[in-house]
């Protein structure tokens, strides 16, 4: 037999405590369930365990408005993020809604009973459940959790040494005095060089391309200051709004005036590194920034690894892999006995579950995402995705807090089915997610569209955000009640 749920929430990470919170205050009426596929709490802070794993997003806006941060860091890492997300769950007993090792794999939707069919595989056996929801929730963010992006070189059979990826950390790799190369140039490369630069013999990142590298504080003054002086609630609204402001303030300065963006970042860095350091080689990206994420590193801890002589860049082309290291186009050679492939994510939307509504299979990457969160002509489902450039939590409280507001609607007139109607595509798209990063580009075939008029359009600004999400009315003309 099925097991019903007003509302089924896939995923307890970030996002899926976040529903189980919100849906308990604003829906207290509502049975749910969250089902999560891994056997804790966390999703991506419980899966990540590479040294110095972090957050380049201040924790006033990864943090959730209902929960205030109450650590020092602003900036805070993996373990303590960790820590915070099942301290949430716990105090918010969201904990007891939890159904563990339940991977959800398909979901039916039947406008005869109004209702979705959700079908799992339970524990390791992979025993097949059932559930019917009135509602299904997906917060299991957009990439895949079995595997990296891990691209393949000529020779790499031949290498001596070990490969890691850092999706998969073992926890008994012991790198002390190893010559170690990191391959990649995104966050998460800038975090392991510093994170491991004491320990090797020397650690090198080497990149194809050069990323807009920022430092910043881990502690923010302003905030700790709050925190000194104010109610806990009341600092943290505070400090929370400073950020979302700064956020948007330096966003917009990047899109408005990118050349003069560009060279306050290179002048950052060549202050830090020096006069002698080649910035432009290795710091300065062929993009504008905010075209792809730019990378935080708080207390200019890469740059200070680099100063140390323990830490170099290296911005060349991967040859071939040799018994000893990697032979570069330029003819260098990079000795190495760990290479650690930081080469990025690998998307999975919706977790890979298969969607059908009425027997008809759905296609992601032929649809229109109404308002960020939810799917032309796809009924009674939504999916919680963060901004590209500002903290995931800022966007999943919003969309959360709307479909809270839509289940509360349907009841009070008495509906079963909300649907974003869309009769004929608009006459221009472009992908949902405006980012030119690689593990997005990878991705583009597969991917749900934007229009760029309301309400088929997804904002990256958060005051645009929390007027149509918090504020504006459900029953907007396109929402189709019944």
């Amino acid at each position: 037999m099925n097991e019903h749920f007003d509302v089924l929430v896939v995923g307890a990470g970030l996002s899926g405590v976040c529903a189980g919170c919100y849906l308990q205050t604003q829906c207290p009426g509502k049975s749910y369930a969250i089902l999560e596929s891994r056997g804790a709490i966390g999703g991506t802070w419980d899966l990540f365990r590479y040294p110095g794993v972090r957050s380049d997003s201040d924790m006033y806006t990864l943090g959730y408005s209902f929960h205030p941060w109450q650590n020092p860091k602003a900036i805070a890492d993996g373990p303590a993020i960790l820590d915070y997300v099942r301290e949430t769950a716990v105090s918010h007993h969201i904990n007891q809604h939890i159904r563990f090792h339940h991977h959800v794999t398909a979901a039916s939707w039947s406008s005869a009973t109004a209702q979705w069919h959700v079908t799992a595989e339970r524990g390791a056996d992979k025993e097949p459940v059932d559930f019917t929801c009135n509602f299904l929730l997906l917060c299991s963010g957009y990439y895949d959790y079995d595997q990296g992006h891990a691209p393949s070189w000529e020779g790499m059979e031949e290498f001596n040494g070990r490969f890691v990826h850092p999706q998969h950390w073992p926890q008994d790799l012991d790198y002390t005095g190893k010559r170690v190369v990191v391959i990649g140039s995104g966050a998460t490369a800038v975090t392991l060089v510093p994170a491991m630069a004491e320990q090797v013999s020397h650690i090198t990142m080497l990149q194809r391309s050069p990323t807009y590298i920022v430092p910043g504080p881990s502690e923010d003054a302003f905030a700790n200051k709050l925190h000194r002086t104010l109610p806990a609630s009341l600092a943290h609204w505070l400090a929370r709004w400073k950020f979302i402001l700064q956020g948007i303030y330096y966003f917009f300065l990047a899109r408005r005036f990118p050349a003069a963006t560009k060279e306050t970042i290179l002048k950052a860095a060549q202050d830090e590194l020096g006069p002698d350091y080649d910035v432009a080689t290795h710091l300065s990206p062929r993009y504008n920034p905010w075209d792809q994420r730019v990378c935080l590193i708080p207390d200019s801890d890469l740059f200070k690894a680099i100063n140390s002589g323990k830490a170099s860049i290296v911005t060349d082309e991967i040859e071939r892999f040799t018994p000893s290291g990697i032979q570069l186009r330029s003819g260098d050679h990079l000795p190495a006995d760990l290479i650690i492939t930081a080469t990025g994510l690998k998307v999975k939307l919706m977790g890979g579950l298969q969607l059908s509504a009425d027997g008809n299979p759905v296609t992601l990457s032929e649809l229109i995402t109404y308002k960020g969160m939810m799917y032309s002509n796809v009924p009674n489902l939504a999916t919680v995705f963060g901004y590209t450039n500002a903290s995931w939590t800022l966007k999943c409280e919003l969309i959360i807090g709307y479909v809270c507001r839509l289940l509360n609607h349907m009841d009070r007139h008495g509906y079963s089915q909300c649907t974003p109607k869309l009769a004929a595509l608009p006459p221009a798209t472009s992908p949902a997610i405006d980012l030119e990063s690689g593990y997005i580009r990878r991705a583009l075939d597969r991917m749900p569209r934007q229009s760029e008029k309301r309400p088929w359009r997804v904002y990256q600004n958060y005051l645009i955000d929390l007027f149509y999400l918090g504020y504006s009315g459900v029953a907007d003309g396109t929402m189709l009640f019944s």
